[in-house]
């Protein structure tokens, strides 16, 4: 993979002061990928990509411009370089758009061990053989499997630049590794469920088994066999960690600077207040060793951290990047996240509800009629009013036992209530994405049902 060019971004950033701009900063990716996807032992997908790009963002005076460009010879970038400025003179001044304080900026960026160094790009006879044991793996798991939507390996690496005017300047490396496989089952009256299951990690020898990771989809897809609907009622909600960790990433876009500023977030002026039960403390620290949503450093060139979200209940910050900080007057967090081409926006960095002492097990055994939910439809999340309303499916919970499949409901509530309602919280964190959660149980909900 070709490196990203510290030179040639010191260089970017004279070039924009000489065309006029007063401020300015670079980010430059280069990155490499390899996709491999098969349904039913032939391939049916095999993508390589490989790109280096640069993307600037030049200020004059508190008016700015982003763009970005592939053309990173010298000459070209040299009227690229002018144009942005050119853009930035054309547009209207914001009392709030400007580099970060510099004595923010880290004086030094750790080692997260984002790279995997004993592993680049998985060759694409290797993918192609990963996801064939995955999928293969599921097929043979029962004899309701009958087809298949495939199983996917993917494997990538990058390395990014950023530097900017102040002085600031740091680079950092990654690589990333999935698999997933979605079989499908169907009983003897022909009803078919699909199922799915992934593994992912920085590190590929950290990836769960190909044949497990087959195993676990045909046993996620079997369950959902016979499903039934159940009638309207308020019952006690289990949610598996996949979906718990839905709840979280609500929690986040309501706490995140721009929905603040724009009042369009049930959490405005809501710092230092009880919003969730004092069971429930919730973490984002982008500094975990080898973490999924990990980096030394924000889309601003601010360091990450680790932050309680929520602590025994209590809101303790909003996630902030420098634009919104300032329009809130309050101080960055280390949230800002931006691609090449863009300015800065605001995301958790690994973000995860601390993890209780329950089993997944000892939750399900404590709900005497209830639903675990598996599943979840639509986007039926009002940030502004914090209403819930999405359709779900899962298995039904009768005595502290699974009994049957559940499909075609619609699960209700208030993310303000859902949170105060957690009874139970479950040890079972597992790290397979940059938002994860334990097995959650909310006291009650409604369910819409027939």
């Amino acid at each position: 993979m070709a490196q990203v060019d510290a030179a040639l971004a010191e260089w970017a950033l004279d070039e924009a002061r000489r065309s006029g701009a007063t401020a300015a900063e670079v980010l430059c990716v280069s990155a490499e990928s390899l996709a491999a996807g098969v349904r039913l032992g032939e391939v049916e997908k095999l993508k390589s990509s490989r790109e280096r790009r640069l993307g600037i963002r030049v200020f004059v005076g508190q008016s700015s411009a982003t763009a970005s460009t592939a053309e990173l010879e010298r000459d070209g970038l040299k009227d690229f370089i002018a144009h942005s400025v050119t853009l930035a003179r054309l547009t209207a001044a914001d009392p709030w758009a400007g580099l970060p304080d510099p004595v923010l900026h880290p004086a030094h960026v750790p080692d997260l061990d984002l790279a995997d160094r004993a592993q680049g790009i998985v060759d694409a006879d290797t993918a192609l053989k990963i996801a064939r044991t995955a999928e293969q793996a599921a097929l043979k798991a029962d004899p309701r499997i009958k087809n298949s939507e495939g199983a996917e390996f993917d494997s990538g690496r990058y390395q990014i630049m950023f530097a900017n005017s102040q002085g600031f300047a740091a680079e950092y490396a990654g690589t990333s590794f999935n698999l997933g496989v979605a079989p499908i089952a169907q009983d003897d009256q022909g009803a078919m469920q699909q199922g799915y299951w992934f593994t992912a990690n920085r590190h590929f020898s950290k990836l769960e088994d190909p044949a497990e990771v087959g195993a676990i989809a045909a046993q996620r897809a079997l369950r959902r066999l016979g499903s039934r609907k159940i009638k309207t009622m308020r019952a006690p909600i289990v949610f598996d960690p996949d979906m718990a960790a839905s709840l979280l990433r609500a929690l986040a876009g309501a706490a995140s600077g721009p929905s603040l500023y724009k009042g369009a977030s049930f959490l405005v002026g809501k710092l230092g207040e009880p919003i969730a039960s004092p069971n429930v403390t919730i973490c984002d620290d982008g500094t975990i060793v080898a973490g999924m949503g990990s980096k030394p450093f924000d889309g601003d060139g601010l360091a990450t951290n680790r932050k309680h979200l929520v602590d025994a209940g209590v809101l303790k910050t909003y996630l902030l990047d420098t634009y919104s900080a300032r329009k809130l007057k309050l101080e960055p967090t280390g949230n800002a996240a931006r691609s090449v081409g863009d300015s800065p926006t605001v995301s958790p960095t690994n973000l995860y509800l601390k993890p209780g002492s329950h089993s997944a097990e000892a939750i399900i055994g404590s709900v005497k009629r209830g639903l675990y939910v598996t599943e979840l439809i639509g986007f039926g999340v009002n940030g502004v009013t914090g209403d819930y309303s999405r359709g779900a499916g899962g298995m039904w919970i009768e005595d502290g036992e699974l009994a049957f499949p559940v499909q075609e409901i619609t699960i209700a509530g208030n993310l303000r209530e859902m949170f105060k309602s957690i009874e139970m919280i479950g040890s079972d964190l597992r790290w397979r994405s940059p938002v994860v959660s334990p097995t959650i149980k909310i006291a009650e909900m409604m369910i819409a049902g027939e």
